[in-house]
C-alpha cells in the first residue's frame, strides 16, 4: 500500500523570504493582543471570579449526571457554571457566578446556592448536600494569580531547557515563539469575550507544550545542518532546515486538527472555549515555529560556523608542528 505524502519529496519553500513582513504581523498580533485585554479585559470564570459553591453527593448512583447538572443549573440564569467531580465519582462540586453586588449582601450569595440545591434536589431526590459556601473575590484572586505564576514558570523552565540542550539564541528564540503564541491566544478571549477559566490554563498550557515540541524538532533539524553545511548562508540552511522537518509538522498537525474541529462544532458547550482556544493555539504554534522561532536566529547574529569549536593557541602550535599550517 502506497503511503500518504501531503507534503512532496525535497519542497524548497523560501519560508525566510517573508520573515519581516511575518515579524511584523506577529508583532501587531502580540501588541493588539495586550491592547484588547487592557481594553475589554478577560470575562474571568468562577474560578478567577469567585461565586458560590455547592457540593453535593448522589447517594444512590456510582457516578454523577455531570452533564445533565450542568444544563440544569445554566438554566437557572447565574451563567455556565462549572460542575466538576469532586472526591468521589458520585460527588460533584457546582460553582456559579454570583451577580454583581451579592457577594456584599448578607445572605444572597447563600439563597442562590439554596436555589441550586432546590432545582438539584428536585430532579435528583437522592442527592445530598455537603456544602454551600461563598467563594470570596479574594480566594478566586489568588487562584488568578498562581495561574499566572504557572503559566510564566512553564514558559521559563521550555527556555531555559532550549538554553541548556542548545545555545541561548536558541532559547530567547523559543521564548519569544511562547510569549507570540500565549499573547495572540489570550488576546482571542479579549476579543470575544468568551469565559476564561482554569480550562483554558490547562489549554494554554498544553499550546506551551506543543508550541516547544514543533520548536525542538525544527532546532534540532538546525543544529544538525549548521554542523553539515559550515559555508551555507543562515538564511538558506534555516529554509532547508524548515522544509525537511515540514512533513512531520504538517502530519502532527493536521492529525490534531482532525480530532479538534469535530469537538470544536458538535463537541458540548461547556468544553467548546478550552477546545477553541487549542485550536487556535496550535495554529498560532505552527506558525510561529516555522516564521519566529528560526528567523530571529538571523537577527541575533547566529551565523554557520558560530557554534563550531575554535582552534586554540595550542591546537595552532601543534598544527604547525605537524607543518599542517
Amino acid at each position: 500500500m502506497k503511503l500518504l505524502k501531503l507534503v512532496p519529496d525535497n519542497t524548497n519553500i523560501k519560508f525566510l523570504k517573508l520573515r519581516v513582513p511575518f515579524f511584523v504581523i506577529s508583532l501587531v498580533l502580540i501588541f493588539g493582543s495586550w491592547a484588547a485585554v487592557a481594553v475589554n479585559g478577560l470575562n474571568f470564570g468562577v474560578d478567577f471570579a469567585g461565586g458560590q459553591e455547592v457540593r453535593m453527593t448522589f447517594k444512590e448512583r456510582e457516578q454523577a449526571p455531570i452533564p445533565s447538572l450542568r444544563e440544569l443549573v445554566g438554566g437557572l440564569g447565574y451563567g455556565e457554571p462549572v460542575v466538576q467531580e469532586f472526591g468521589a465519582p458520585n460527588q460533584v462540586s457546582i460553582r456559579v457566578a454570583l451577580p454583581e453586588g451579592a457577594e456584599d449582601t448578607p445572605g444572597a450569595a447563600t439563597a442562590i446556592g439554596a436555589k441550586v440545591i432546590a432545582a438539584v434536589a428536585k430532579e435528583y431526590p437522592d442527592v445530598r448536600t455537603d456544602g454551600n459556601d461563598t467563594v470570596s473575590g479574594k480566594v478566586a484572586g489568588e487562584f488568578r494569580n498562581q495561574a499566572i505564576l504557572a503559566l510564566l514558570a512553564a514558559m521559563a523552565a521550555v527556555s531555559f531547557y532550549i538554553w541548556v540542550r542548545f545555545e541561548w539564541q536558541f532559547g530567547v528564540g523559543a521564548m519569544f515563539a511562547l510569549v507570540h503564541d500565549v499573547s495572540v491566544t489570550v488576546g482571542l478571549f479579549a476579543l470575544t469575550q468568551m469565559e476564561f477559566s482554569l480550562q483554558i490554563v490547562a489549554a494554554i498550557l498544553a499550546i506551551i507544550g506543543y508550541s516547544l515540541n514543533d520548536t525542538i524538532v525544527v532546532y534540532d533539524r538546525i543544529r544538525e545542518n549548521l554542523k553539515k553545511f559550515r559555508k551555507m548562508p543562515l538564511a538558506e540552511l534555516l529554509d532547508l532546515s524548515v522544509n525537511e522537518t515540514l512533513a512531520r509538522t504538517v502530519m502532527t498537525s493536521l492529525t490534531l486538527f482532525v480530532a479538534l474541529i469535530p469537538l470544536l462544532f458538535f463537541g458540548p458547550p461547556s468544553l467548546f472555549g478550552m477546545v477553541a482556544a487549542i485550536t487556535v493555539g496550535l495554529f498560532i504554534g505552527t506558525y510561529s515555529s516555522i516564521y519566529m522561532a528560526g528567523p530571529l536566529l538571523i537577527w541575533m547574529g547566529v551565523t554557520s560556523d558560530s557554534f563550531v569549536p575554535q582552534e586554540s593557541a595550542t591546537d595552532r602550535q601543534e598544527k604547525i608542528a605537524r607543518g599542517e599550517a
